[in-house]
């Protein structure tokens, strides 16, 4: 999943898919406490996707609360 494709969606998808990441996560650890797991890198590139999405959520939280903030200031 690369930041550019994501960037465009609403906060509401990117938590939907933040749920998804970390469920996927939780499925991943499983497989690799079993020796089931394929490709321990999975692992890593899971765990970056869901730094990524927190970041994007993050910033358009941000982004939402700060014209509210200058509103404030103005006044």
């Amino acid at each position: 999943m690369k930041t550019s494709e994501i960037r465009d969606l609403p906060i509401d998808e990117l938590r939907k898919r933040l749920a998804d990441e970390e469920e996927s996560l939780g499925n991943l650890r499983f497989q690799l406490a079993t020796s089931q797991l394929e490709s321990p890198i999975k692992v890593r590139s899971v765990r970056r996707d869901i730094a990524r999405l927190k970041t994007l959520i993050n910033e358009k939280q941000r982004a939402a609360a700060a014209p509210a903030a200058t509103k404030k200031d103005a006044k």
